[in-house]
């Protein structure tokens, strides 16, 4: 009983830190996982760099993206940073 009264503040201390950092960033990652498996033709992303970009064509290790009119490249999607939401504009 002795041992579990000195243990018992690390495994409350190791619970607190699960449950305040380390499992709302397991969730935050499958959600990007997710988001990144669900990119399709013509999805606006941004990635890690900051640029803004169109995708072209979705393959399993990279995405082909478009910069712009002319410029079309292969992105990894370890870098996509987020999907644009695009806005509606009520007036």
């Amino acid at each position: 009983m002795e041992v579990l009264a000195q243990f018992l503040p690390l495994i409350l201390l190791f619970a607190i830190f699960y449950f305040l950092i380390i499992r709302p960033q397991q969730q935050q990652q499958k959600a990007h996982a997710a988001m990144i498996e669900s990119l399709k033709k013509g999805d606006k992303i941004i990635t890690n760099g900051g640029l803004i970009a169109e995708v072209v064509k979705p393959e399993e290790d990279f995405i082909k993206i478009k910069l712009n009119d002319d410029v079309i490249v292969k992105l990894s999607k370890s870098f996509v940073a987020k999907k644009e939401e695009t806005e509606t504009k009520d007036a």
